[in-house]
């Protein structure tokens, strides 16, 4: 009897010490686990005027920077792997619907899994392009979809935003389906990545994109080089939501810009230039585009002024000139509040423009 207890304590005493050291290492794991939840709301008071349209006085959203939510996560996997996610949705706070637009992707901003790695990043799912990342990290009022001018020629253009004739512009979406990209590791403030998006199905084969970029950051001095390159079908199916309202009879478009940006304290300076070529099936055009601008500290808050020009070979023979001059103040670490105007002409059409004040929150 007495063995019989003996036998049964140092089972229990050992089951206790290995679930103990269970217990343990599960925590560990959990510990080296995370998951964060982040985000901003962006409104604006004010009006519209497309070029040729009638102007339109507004409550709306995304004034400074489109408004949305998102979660992203991380496992330490060891040896210097980690797995990682992401899903970000925009929303509209004026009416409370998900998205950009009606019919827009609920995690449109992103959506994907990878692993980070010594050697680089991979990922997978709905990525941001490069070219979008480079378009708003070289011109002063960044990612603005109302009064940012390079944002204006290089994505509310051809095919994207119908409610103005032009040629000009590139065609896709900030984001792109069905992406894989890989980033480098830095290498003294320089990395590199690559993406390729897929069609998906077989009948959507014609349908690959891929571009390549880099990024140099070194003090106040900053750069970028990025190429896109998008080839259609002759006819795009309507499966294939972010090329759709295309040019009749596109066939493919190359992307290649180039930005800088200089910080001297008492101002910072932006560079932009693209090239476009547009290839259809009963010809081609190209379109040239650049932009300047600066930002200036203004007590607290800072001045942004921005300009930028296009021009196309080819096509309609367009000249598109656009301005914009800002004042953002921030009332804390996480709420800001703005004020901007942005004047838009195109060649035989009347002049557009925007102006409002607006608030954004971050949490």
């Amino acid at each position: 009897m007495k063995t019989s207890v003996s036998r049964a304590l140092k089972f229990t005493l050992k089951t206790g010490a290995i679930a103990g050291v269970l217990a343990a290492a599960s925590s560990s794991v959990y510990a080296q686990s995370s998951v964060d939840l982040y985000g901003q709301v962006d409104e604006w008071v004010g009006a519209q005027k497309f070029p040729g349209g009638q102007r339109a006085w507004q409550v709306s959203g995304g004034g400074m920077s489109t408004s949305y939510w998102g979660m992203k996560g991380a496992e330490d996997l060891g040896g210097g792997y980690k797995a990682i996610f992401t899903l970000e949705s925009f929303f509209l706070a004026q009416n409370g619907n998900y998205g950009r637009f009606t019919g827009d992707h609920f995690f449109a901003r992103n959506a994907y899994v990878g692993i980070e790695s010594p050697y680089g990043t991979f990922t997978a799912g709905r990525l941001t392009s490069q070219l979008f990342v480079s378009t708003i990290l070289f011109n002063p009022f960044i990612d603005s979809y109302e009064f940012s001018p390079m944002v204006f020629h290089t994505f509310l253009g051809l095919g994207t935003f119908p409610t103005y004739t032009t040629d000009q512009g590139v065609v896709g979406d900030s984001g792109w389906d069905n992406a894989v990209q890989y980033s480098s590791p830095d290498f003294n403030g320089l990395t590199g990545s690559v993406m390729y998006g897929f069609g998906n199905n077989a009948a959507d084969n014609g349908l690959k994109k891929w571009s390549a970029q880099a990024l140099y950051f070194h003090g106040p001095f900053a750069a970028t080089a990025v190429y896109q390159y998008v080839n259609f079908n002759t006819s795009v199916p309507a499966s294939t939501t972010d090329l759709t309202d295309l040019v009749s009879g596109m066939k493919s478009q190359s992307v290649a810009q180039l930005g800088v940006s200089y910080d001297l304290k008492f101002v910072k300076l932006y560079g932009q230039y693209m090239y476009t070529y547009n290839d259809q099936q009963l010809g081609s055009w190209h379109v040239n585009t650049a932009q300047g601008g600066v930002s200036v500290p203004l007590g607290t808050g800072t001045v942004m002024a921005s300009y930028a020009y296009s021009r196309d070979r080819g096509g309609l023979d367009q000249t598109r000139q656009t301005w914009a001059l800002g004042y953002d103040y921030p009332l804390s670490k996480r709420t800001d509040v703005y004020a901007a105007y942005m004047n838009d002409h195109f060649t035989s059409q009347s002049t557009g423009d925007t102006f409002g004040v607006g608030i954004r929150a971050k949490f």
